[in-house]
């Protein structure tokens, strides 16, 4: 168990795609306005409401290419 905890705390590009959420967020300058308006909803609310599936489609590659690689390391 030991061994692939050690084996996969390696860096690997596709974890760069997890600094796309964070970003988007914490740039509020980017997304602090009222307009456009969806369903009378500011774009302020809505842009971060939006990015929570994103994040998870974001995610969902990461998470893929993190399971493919551990079913590598089973095999002898």
């Amino acid at each position: 168990m030991a061994e692939r905890a050690a084996r996969r705390k390696g860096f690997r590009l596709i974890h760069l795609l997890l600094l796309l959420p964070y970003v988007a967020i914490l740039w509020i300058p980017s997304y602090n306005s009222v307009e456009p308006s969806l369903a009378g909803i500011p774009f302020f609310y809505w842009y971060q409401l939006l990015w929570i599936p994103l994040g998870a489609l974001i995610l969902l590659p990461v998470y893929l290419t993190e399971e493919r690689g551990s079913d590598t390391e089973k095999t002898p």
